[in-house]
């Protein structure tokens, strides 16, 4: 059985070595996240070539997801590397103050006593410790500590229920757009989104690069549940980060969230990634939890095209041993997968002809015993619209285009294929896309599969073929003719 989720797998100290890296490819990693909070644009270039090298040489392809670090608004350092609140502690963050201590803590984000009143509850180290704000003057913040617990160096600051103003994209983000570009990132995750706009602004900015990276927004202000529909029109996939989200609207919301994305992410044509936490005790133990199993599984069974290990491949004792456990447990829930899912989908015409030819496909592949699906793309969007509706049929993306084929390795349900480089006769391209499939393994003489190609072959989004094919059938008339 083939593997329909994806899974994206963050690179960090724990896989700096090429034969672990080389490891977890082998184990089932789709995508590599390259992760700009941390390390140099020469380490990030590094990690890119070395994982596409390590691909290719495994006759693998390998997606790169290169992830803005955005506006991370944190406390800034203390005296002592950290302190101890109490609840009822009063405590000031201090835009001015240059090192904290037992009574107040610096501020990265100079702005924030303009974004708070009094009233407001703001929610340190994702969650951990909660202040209450008893008055804002000038610059300073004074809280109230309702929540206590250790504070350390440069943690996160979250205002529950969101409304803080620092735009998506900072300056170091800008300039990590031009290191994406510069490695060709199949894919750019822009963090803290607010709206459309911020995304639009970053395609902009990665054109300008000149970059070719799908634009990815992470769903992680409340801001952003109000604006999806606007994110999701911008953007080309969304990630679901649990982490913040969860600090913002609380716990307790975040699983209907997720369900209500992923089916929006669906109904749009958009990539879906779902992330944070998902097998956070490997990152100590070998073996994860039975919750993260659940939790894994049910996003897959919710649809989603990817889930995501963020510190369990990054810095966790048991990177490869994470994405085995994390490949094992989405062929299990792939099994109860309802292929019926999508028919509660609203009923929206095809507005496109390629979008015609996918519906058709896959209309065809719940009728029919077909074995596999061939498309034959130049641009991967043929193949994309197949995979927002629901089946067990497996697609194979046949691209000459290096390009396009990293970008499917995140589609759910489909695979690329390196094929057609220089063949332009739809005939030959058919046949020898017949053959690919044979000599893969994947279907064998007497399955039926069906193929989808542009006509004139090569032309960029002009897929607007559909063709039911009974492998081998095709040859035994040519040897019949032939005698």
């Amino acid at each position: 059985m083939i593997r329909r989720t994806k899974i994206v797998a963050t690179l960090g100290p724990a896989c700096g070595n090429p034969k672990v890296l080389e490891r977890m490819i082998q184990a089932g990693v789709d995508v590599v996240r390259i992760n700009f909070s941390h390390g140099t644009r020469e380490q990030h270039i590094e990690y890119a070539e070395l994982t596409r090298s390590l691909a290719r040489a495994a006759g693998l392809t390998v997606g790169v997801l290169a992830d803005l670090q955005g506006p991370k608004i944190r406390i800034g350092k203390f005296e002592h590397g950290k302190i101890r609140l109490e609840v009822g502690d009063k405590f000031v963050l201090d835009s001015h103050c240059e090192l904290g201590n037992q009574e107040r803590a610096g501020l990265d984000y100079k702005e924030l006593p303009n974004d708070l009143e009094t009233g407001a509850t703001l929610m340190l180290d994702d969650g951990r410790i909660v202040l209450g704000v008893s008055a804002v003057r000038g610059h300073q913040v004074f809280c109230v500590v309702e929540q206590g617990g250790v504070l350390s160096n440069n943690k996160g600051i979250n205002r529950k229920g969101g409304g803080l103003g620092a735009p998506a994209l900072t300056s170091k983000d800008l300039e990590d757009i031009k290191t994406a570009a510069a490695f060709n990132a199949d894919y750019l995750a822009v963090s803290f989104v607010r709206s459309g706009d911020d995304i639009r602004q970053a395609r902009e900015l990665m054109l300008e690069a000149g970059g070719k990276s799908l634009i990815m927004a992470k769903i992680e202000r409340s801001e952003a549940i109000l604006a999806l529909d606007d994110i999701l029109e911008a953007s080309d996939a969304i990630m679901v980060a649990r982490g913040d989200l969860a600090v913002e609207v609380g716990d307790a919301a975040v699983p209907a969230l997720q369900k209500r994305m992923i089916r929006s992410a669906r109904a749009n044509n958009k990539l879906v990634v779902t992330a944070t936490q998902m097998m956070e005790s490997m990152i100590t133990n070998p073996i994860p939890t039975r919750a993260e199993v659940s939790d894994v599984a049910n996003a897959v069974l919710d649809g989603t095209d990817a889930v995501m290990l963020s510190a369990e491949s990054a810095a966790g004792e048991y990177p490869v041993e994470s994405v085995e456990a994390m490949a094992r447990v989405c062929l299990e829930a792939e099994k109860e997968y309802l292929v019926s899912h999508d028919r509660r989908m609203p009923a929206i015409n095809p507005t496109t002809i390629e979008e015609a030819i996918a519906r058709a496909t896959m209309f065809t592949a719940s009728g029919l015993q077909i074995r596999a699906i061939a498309a034959l793309t130049q641009s991967g969007v043929t193949a994309l619209l197949m995979s927002r509706r629901s089946s067990k049929v497996p697609i194979f993306a046949l691209s000459p285009n290096e390009g396009t084929r990293r970008k499917v390795t995140l589609f759910r349900g489909v695979y690329p294929v390196e094929f057609g480089e220089g063949i332009n006769d739809p005939e030959i391209i058919l046949n020898l896309a017949e053959d690919e499939l044979l000599k893969r393994g994947v279907v064998r003489n007497g399955d039926i599969m069906v193929m989808t190609i542009g006509e004139p072959v090569g032309k960029t989004g002009g897929t607007n073929t559909m063709k039911i094919i009974k492998v081998g059938e095709c040859k035994s008339r040519q040897g019949i003719d032939a005698a």
